[in-house]
Parts: C-alpha cells; structure tokens; sequence
C-alpha cells in the first residue's frame, strides 16, 4: 500500500466482536413537570395608599404601618364609576391612629394606616400645622419647609406614558425628606414632622381658635414650671390662683407676677381672635364667586382599610372625627 493513503473499511472490521454486547441506548431521564406559577395581577390603584405620605407618623414607626398587607379596595372602588370619588379631582394625603386591636389572637398596639381624601378643584392647602401638647402655641408654616407637596398620583396602567400629556385628576401628598439625612437634623425640627398636619383653611367656619376662650399657661415658677388652662369665661382669676396656692402648684410669693402673666396671655389670645376674625372676613370679601363655590363644595372622606385576613380588623375602632383642621369628615368608609 502507498505511504499515506487511506485504509479501506471492510464489513468485516465494521461488525462487532462476537464476545462484546451490542450498544444499548441510554433514555434521559424525562424533567418532572413544574407547576405553573399563578401571579394576581395588580390592581391599578392598588399602591395609592402606600404613596400617600402618612403625616404627623414618628419616623421610627414608619416601616411598622407597613408590616401588614392593609386592604384599601373601598379606596379604590370609590374612584371607579359610580363611587363616590370617581370623576373629581381628589386630593389626597395619609396619617396614622395607633390602636389596640387583637391579630391572630395576640393584642398588640398597632400604627393604622389612614387616607382622607378632599375632594376640591384647587389645592386644599398649602400650610402644615404644627401643635402638640409640649408647645405653647400652634405653628403654621408652608407645607416646603417640610419637604411637603402635592404631585399628580399615576395609576398603574399609565406609567408607561409621558407623565406630561396626563391629565391627572388625583393628587397625593408627598414628602421628600430622606430617612438617610434624617441624623443630621436638628431635634426640634425632627419632632415637627412628628407633630405636623396639612392646615385647612376654611372661611366660612369660624375656627375653633376663633371661639375659644381658654389659654394654655406655662408658668415659669422658680421651683418648677406651673401648667395649667385659664378660661376667661369660666374662671376668676382671683379664685384660680388661690386654688394653685392650696394645691401647692404655686407660690404664695409668686402670685401676684402669676396674676399678670395671666392677664397678657390672655390680652394675647383675644387680640389673635379678633385679628384672625378680621383677615377671614376680609378673605370673604375679596373672593370671587369660583372660589367661594369651591369652599362650599369642597368634600372631605376618611377612608380606613377593609377587613382582610392579612391585617387586623379595624371596623370597631373607625373614629368618625378627624380633626380641628378638617373638622368632621362628611363620609367615614
């Protein structure tokens, strides 16, 4: 045979060797069948709870709103047709009640979520109140100082649109304050956000400030600072001082500069009364007859969220007031 060239195959070298078994075909084992995952599809509003910014809530208790899986649906449904909501321009923002509620057959004090909705053609606000038990008087400042606004809420099925050729009709508060930052800020102003809500301006009802007559004292007593409430309706100041005295809240030596701090305090509140009764009749006045119409028609609905097997049930604890800034609601779900 040439060098080089190729060897021919026989039949004979191409059969097997009559003592070696013939080849068996191996079978892949066959993949078990996997069940078919099922994802429930997302309601279109079903974040819009989550997106409202709860006002007023620490923010340490902030991830407790939402370690359960809170119901919302009769938000929802109230902006589909036929609701209560659908149609309008809404106005929205979230705050918290902690109650005690029994989960599971555990009871435990639990951050609620709830959302207010106002319905109103113009922003209902642009000023957060600011009040609590520990301050002397009530703040009112704009809702930017707070990082606070109201931006245009887009529903699931539309975010895949430019934002801009929207016509949004439901608007939601937001807060753009970081958590991250928050170390760097100074105490008083962290308490604020813990003690803040959106301030209602309403001219046609007169303010409880307006009709009240009682002033919150803070005494400063050499032993120790004196708090208490005077009403200048109610109470003689002759009486309510000596009554301090008796009580051992006060001083005798102390009680005629108490009687005098009284007495400015006092002038100081009826001063404000009158002022504020003045600035509301003068607002009348000079507002036009849209405007008017819209604070007349301006609705405000409390919404807390249905029962669910995931969250605990609220229904015994639903409160029907707000309060002081948006009075009563005219609707509780």
């Amino acid at each position: 045979m040439r060098k080089g060239a190729k060897r021919k195959t026989t039949n004979q070298d191409q059969e097997p060797k009559k003592d070696q078994p013939p080849r068996v075909k191996r079978l892949k084992p066959s993949k078990p069948q996997s069940q078919p995952e099922y994802f429930q599809d997302q309601r279109n509003l079903e974040d819009l709870w989550k997106e409202t910014f709860p006002v007023g809530t620490e923010w340490d208790q902030l991830d407790t709103v939402y370690q359960f899986k809170w119901n919302f649906s009769n938000l929802e449904n109230a902006f589909e047709e036929g609701g209560i909501l659908h149609g309008k321009k809404v106005y929205l923002f979230g705050c918290t009640e902690p109650q005690l509620v029994v989960f599971k057959g555990e009871s435990k004090v639990v951050c609620i979520p709830v959302v207010v909705a106002v319905v109103s053609p113009f922003p209902p606000s642009d000023k957060i109140g600011i009040n609590s038990v520990q301050r002397e008087s009530e703040e009112i400042i704009p809702m930017k100082q707070m990082k606070m606004d109201w931006v245009p809420y887009i529903p699931l099925e539309d975010r895949d649109s430019q934002v801009d050729r929207l016509k949004s009709q439901i608007f939601i508060l937001r807060c753009t304050q970081r958590r991250s930052a928050l170390k760097h800020l100074k105490l008083d102003r962290l308490k604020k956000y813990e003690y803040c809500l959106p301030y209602f301006y309403q001219p046609f009802k007169e303010d409880e400030l307006e009709q009240s007559t009682e002033v919150q004292i803070i005494f400063p007593s050499e032993a120790k600072p004196v708090f208490c409430e005077f009403d200048w309706e109610l109470d003689e100041l002759e009486e309510f001082t000596d009554k301090l005295i008796e009580e051992e809240e006060l001083s005798k030596d102390e009680k005629d500069a108490f009687k005098e701090f009284v007495k400015e305090k006092v002038r100081e509140a009826k001063k404000a009364n009158r002022e504020a009764r003045e600035a509301r009749k003068k607002a009348i006045e000079e507002m036009s007859s849209e405007t008017k119409t819209a604070f007349e028609t301006m609705r405000f609905y409390k919404f807390y969220p249905v029962q669910s097997p995931d969250a605990p049930d609220v229904s015994n604890v639903k409160s029907p007031f707000i309060n002081r800034y948006y009075g009563k609601a005219h609707e509780v779900l």
